[in-house]
């Protein structure tokens, strides 16, 4: 079973209200609740949203969901927030709608501390609030972070710095979520479609770049793989599990001649020296060229695998290429 609880709150009774978290929450939850191909990823994510004075969500409210969620022995319980975050020398906080001061939220170390008890097997928490980067820390030991065993946290921003939302955009939102939306959608998916932490942060800290202002947290302390969605494999499975077929060993350089080639030019097609297209070799090669399209294989001393296939060259596997060929000669895909 795998449970999530997301939360976005646009509405505060005592300090100023937001305009995305509620639009995020609905992404996030309609990015986990299925995977690519319909089936069902997260079991019926708990939504909870503040939009006005009719539906306050109240700091008791907030903790008792929180506590719900890690009640269970899951195998993966996933708690999202977005609203506002405040930090203080006694640690960081997330404001509920009933927020006065920003410390009277729901403490981060209670928080973890309840994720830390859970029996669920990975513990998820991603914040896209104002200093979430300080979720895990000890407040009495700069820098010094203690995450559980099978626990991994993701937020917006460092402990010091303030979560931004899109400018311009028809909706608004937060960039570290809709960037997250966009990694769990497909962006941040290896080549047979997984959605791993890692690889979500991955892909947010690099569209983030450098001069953001904003730079992204990943805290994680886990033995386990960790999928967070199945998202559509950039290449079908039938070809990756043929890579071990094409390159029997990691060293292995695929002869390539002009057989291998469909498309000829005219002085190509006029010069006897050069034989005509085989079908059976074409078909290789287009699963050829859907190895470097993902960068699995590449061509040896030519620019294009046109050119390889034309000179009689090769094409061999990049290290990632390697990687996969492992997998799958290991039976591991």
């Amino acid at each position: 079973m795998r449970k999530a609880l997301i939360v976005g709150i646009d509405y505060y009774e005592h300090i100023t209200g937001l305009r995305g978290c509620v639009n995020d929450a609905y992404s996030v939850k309609t990015a986990l609740e299925r995977n690519a191909d319909g089936t069902v990823n997260f079991v019926t994510p708990r939504l909870i949203t503040g939009t006005g004075p009719a539906d306050i969500i109240e700091r008791k409210e907030l903790k008792d969901a929180v506590r719900e969620l890690f009640a269970d022995k899951s195998e993966i319980a996933l708690f999202y927030f977005a609203g506002h975050g405040y930090v203080e020398d006694t640690g960081g906080f997330l404001c509920a709608g009933d927020c006065k001061d920003g410390d009277d939220g729901l403490s981060l170390n209670e928080v973890m501390t309840i994720a830390k008890a859970s029996p669920a097997t990975n513990k998820v928490i991603i914040l896209d609030s104002c200093h979430g980067g300080v979720a895990g820390d000890r407040a009495n030991l700069k820098g010094f972070a203690e995450i559980a065993t099978g626990m991994t946290i993701l937020t917006a921003s460092t402990e010091d710095q303030y979560a931004m939302e899109v400018q311009g955009a028809a909706q608004p939102g937060g960039v570290f979520t809709n960037l997250l939306v966009d990694a769990l959608n497909g962006a941040a998916a290896n080549l047979v479609g997984d959605v791993t932490p890692g690889s979500v942060y991955a892909h947010i800290d690099q569209s983030l770049g450098p001069w953001a202002g904003q730079r992204p947290v990943f805290k994680t302390n886990v033995q386990t793989f960790v999928s967070l969605r199945k998202a559509a494999a950039p290449i079908p499975l039938a070809d990756l599990q043929a890579l071990a077929t094409y390159f029997p060993d990691a060293s292995y350089q695929f002869p390539l001649d002009p057989s291998y080639e469909p498309e000829r030019s005219e002085d190509d097609k006029r010069d006897p020296n050069i034989p005509p297209p085989d079908p059976e070799k074409t078909a290789i090669f287009a699963t050829l060229q859907r190895y470097v399209r993902v960068n699995l294989v590449r061509p040896v001393g030519a620019p294009h695998m046109w050119h390889a296939a034309m000179q009689s060259k090769a094409c061999e596997l990049t290290v990632l290429g390697e990687h996969y060929r492992s997998l799958v000669a290991h039976d591991m895909i």
